[in-house]
């Protein structure tokens, strides 16, 4: 069974009649969001052998999150202790072994956002937070599934939060072409020195970025690397663009790896185009400088993307985008006070 069905079906024929019951007149929210395959909906049998079961979030606005123990108290003693075969309390990763409650984890919606994204997004969404989030956090936030909403808060947020702001969104779309263009002159480079393991090292970098880039242009947010390639292939339409990335990954020589990615390239840049934020740029492949090498010039649609840009200040950012343009280290993504401190310096924010 999905464990979003599975949490669904939790909520409705066990949850739901207990806060009914003990507590008819607190207004909550009740979802599944946060981390967890099933909540962007990519979970299989194989998921099911650690931190899966039945789970989901209820969220207490205002002074009536203060009830959040009290809450958690009356589930622990009133659920069963199994539902649909599963065991209602069990352990989750990271806490001491052994460790088995119930997770209906009962919160204030704004700490838990904060807990999960490094800010309160009932309030007004600053550039800050938008670059210093992880593409993951927003997803599992934005994914997921609200089973009732009573104060109407947790719909809201999840609105403002469904996708970046315009410029926000050109500024991302620049950095990500600039990454390609600091790279796609290396496989042939590196090819040439006689590295063909560092051409293909280099070739599977492009390809990761051109994947991350189509995601972008379809507005959906990049997750973490387990997840790209499965978020990748569920876009409509890109099947021979996934054929050519993979065909450039796994070829055994420069000149067919160079020729799958020019088509790759030609591919993205016509989905450039098809956006329509910029004027239309060329899309054919064509030589870097004096060299044998093959490239789209990537740079040309990175610097027309920040022209596109209306908000003059954001225009003049520095090209290191997101937090997770500029790295990919587990560690650091999950120190979200370490990550706002990085992105502040980058864009000059005390």
């Amino acid at each position: 069974m999905p464990g979003l069905r599975l949490a669904r079906e939790f909520y409705v024929a066990v949850v739901r009649p207990l806060l009914e019951e003990h507590v008819p007149r607190t207004p909550y929210a009740a979802a599944l969001v946060g981390p967890g395959s099933e909540v962007v909906g990519f979970d299989t049998q194989r998921s099911v052998d650690h931190d899966w079961g039945p789970r989901l979030q209820v969220f207490l606005t205002g002074r009536d999150a203060a009830q959040a123990a009290a809450v958690t108290a009356m589930l622990a003693s009133r659920l069963p202790s199994s539902f649909r075969g599963y065991p209602v309390a069990f352990p989750v990763t990271g806490e001491p072994a052994g460790t088995a409650r119930h997770r209906v984890e009962v919160a204030g919606l704004g700490a838990w956002l904060t807990g999960r994204l490094g800010f309160d997004a009932q309030h007004e969404i600053t550039l800050l937070d938008w670059l210093a989030t992880p593409t993951q956090r927003l997803a599992e936030v934005t994914a997921g599934e609200v089973f009732h909403d009573g104060p109407g808060e947790l719909t809201r947020v999840r609105a403002g939060l469904a996708w970046y702001p315009r410029d926000v969104w050109l500024y991302l779309l620049a950095c990500q072409w600039q990454r390609i263009g600091q790279e796609e002159a290396f496989p042939g480079r590196c090819a040439e020195a006689g590295d063909d393991l560092g051409s293909v090292i280099v070739t599977a970098r492009l390809a990761r970025d051109l994947m991350r880039l189509c995601l972008l242009m379809h507005r959906r947010y990049p997750p973490y690397s387990k997840w790209l390639g499965t978020a990748f292939a569920r876009i409509p339409g890109l099947a021979d663009l996934g054929g050519s990335l993979g065909a450039a990954i796994s070829a055994g020589d420069w000149a067919t790896r160079e020729q799958h990615l020019c088509r790759a390239y030609e591919k993205v840049a016509s989905l450039h185009n098809e956006l329509e934020f910029t004027p239309p740029l060329d899309i054919r492949v064509r030589g870097f400088y004096e060299r044998p090498y093959q490239v789209v010039d990537a740079a040309r649609f990175a610097a027309a993307l920040r022209q596109a840009i209306s908000d003059p200040l954001l225009r003049r950012l520095p090209a290191t985008g997101a937090i997770d343009q500029f790295t990919d280290s587990t560690d650091a993504l999950g120190r979200l006070g370490f990550l706002r401190a990085c992105v502040g310096a980058a864009i000059g924010e005390s």
